[in-house]
């Protein structure tokens, strides 16, 4: 999986809080695209326009696809791919792997002849900024019917259509829903008695009994050390308030020294001296320190987004029964609740306008939000897709799966997300400040003044378009 994900609902899983992080573009080539992409330039003749080809895909046409192939590969889409070619007799669907998109593709897109399909994910995504004026707008395939003949946009958990709508224009349907929560081994609980922390304080007395079993309460990657930013801004954001999130994904000076941040980076500082973190961290690849956690039952919790069973299944230890656990709070008196949850929708798919199949990549994407294609993707990936009901009660056998729905019931509208991180590019030189302090070899005071620079340097430079998240 791109360890810098989501790259991120469920059930009423983004009402008002998405809904009030629309990004509003504040300077440079968004504000001036924003309508870009409405005129299609396809080089393939028009089919017939119906309920069943909505978008008057051409008989007998190839349809050019490139997805992203990280924690979820691109079998999901070849499962579609085929479902399409059954209902379109003569069409191919040609599905490629990248695991570079924005390096494989820019010259395509200079070129005029860009894929008809993209999943625009990974680290090495294309901006959207820069290519904005290129896509089409896909609000077309959610107002059109799926193969089951509903409306597709009736069909869909709520705000998904958030994270790709830029100045009013939806140039990406995000296709997975993404839970981020600390995951334990609910057998090894049961054995223990143990009971997951509510807060840092219970975390820290959860530690010292983990110490005393020679285990640790948490384990952690080199490529993966920013995990620990994800649970420290979930964690201060469910302290703090809405304010917190907006003050870190603006850019806003002093940021990183908020109270509520400074209060999560003390708990997490006092786990670190206390040597409750496995040492060596910062020089163990992210997938074996997992699997120190998932098969070796090294460390009690492992924060994560939920794409974290299906990255792991062939290295977790039998009956571990992996499941999903709110982010902490520091307090018993939160600004939100403890059920709150870090939540968003992730791989964009994107139809460039010049694409030579424009309608045939539509067709795919509609064929993907299928009933069918979207429960295959949450059976095989153990991961929800953007498509309501398709997760049964047993969850496929999954107690990860399980959990993810009782976790987003629980939270109800109390779901937040934030972008800094994929927008802005900051992942890597975040990686580095965070490998230093959970080695040891640094203090709150550093951490926090490390982090704040590579804001600062996102600020201040001009060449970098801004966003305002509201």
């Amino acid at each position: 999986m791109n360890i810098q994900k989501k790259t991120l609902q469920r059930r009423g899983f983004l009402r008002g809080v998405l809904a009030a992080a629309v990004l509003v573009p504040v300077a440079g080539s968004l504000a001036s695209c924003a309508g870009g992409g409405a005129g299609s330039t396809a080089t393939t003749a028009a089919g017939t326009v119906s309920d069943t080809n909505p978008f008057g895909m051409a008989d007998n046409s190839t349809i050019d696809a490139v997805i992203f192939k990280g924690g979820y590969g691109i079998d999901y889409v070849e499962f579609a791919g085929n479902l399409l070619e059954k209902n379109h007799s003569g069409t191919t669907a040609k599905i490629a792997p990248s695991t570079a998109i924005a390096q494989e593709l820019q010259s395509r897109f200079v070129g005029g002849n860009p894929p008809d399909l993209i999943d625009n994910s990974g680290e090495g995504a294309m901006g959207f900024s820069g290519i904005l004026d290129q896509l089409e707008d896909l609000k077309s395939v959610l107002e059109a019917k799926n193969l089951e003949g509903t409306v597709i946009k009736d069909t869909l958990y709520a705000g998904v259509e958030a994270p790709g709508t830029f100045g009013g224009k939806l140039a990406a349907v995000n296709y997975a829903l993404t839970i981020y929560a600390l995951w334990y081994s609910a057998s090894l609980f049961e054995d223990n008695g143990w009971t997951v922390p509510k807060t840092w304080d219970e975390a820290l007395d959860l530690g010292a009994k983990a110490k005393a079993q020679d285990k640790y309460l948490f384990v952690w990657g080199k490529e993966a050390a920013t995990y620990y930013q994800t649970l420290a801004l979930g964690s201060a954001i469910k302290e703090g308030g809405d304010e917190v999130r907006l003050a870190v994904d603006n850019l806003k000076e002093n940021c990183w020294s908020q109270p509520a941040i400074q209060s999560v980076f003390s708990a997490m500082e006092k786990a670190v001296k206390a040597g409750y973190f496995k040492p060596g961290g910062s020089g163990t690849k992210f997938t074996a320190a997992q699997a120190q956690w998932s098969n070796d039952e090294a460390a009690l919790l492992y924060p994560s987004g939920s794409w974290i069973e299906n990255e792991m299944k062939d290295q977790t230890k039998a009956g571990f029964k992996m499941t999903g656990a709110p982010e902490f709070t520091v307090t018993s008196t939160p600004k939100m609740p403890y059920e709150a949850m870090h939540s968003a929708a992730g791989e964009p798919f994107i139809v460039p306008s010049k694409g030579k199949n424009v309608a045939g990549g539509k067709e795919l994407l509609r064929t993907m939000l299928s009933k069918d294609a979207a429960t295959n993707f949450a059976k095989t990936k153990l991961a929800p897709s953007i498509v309501k009901g398709t997760v049964p009660a047993d969850g496929f056998g999954s107690t990860a799966l399980v959990s993810q729905t009782k976790l987003l019931d629980a939270a109800g509208s109390n779901i937040f997300t934030w972008g800094f991180v994929d927008l802005y590019g900051t992942n890597k030189d975040q990686l580095v400040v965070w490998n230093t302090f959970l080695d040891g070899k640094s203090d709150v005071a550093t951490l926090t003044s490390g982090l704040q620079k590579i804001t600062d340097n996102v600020r201040n430079d001009s060449s970098v378009t801004k966003i305002e998240v509201k």
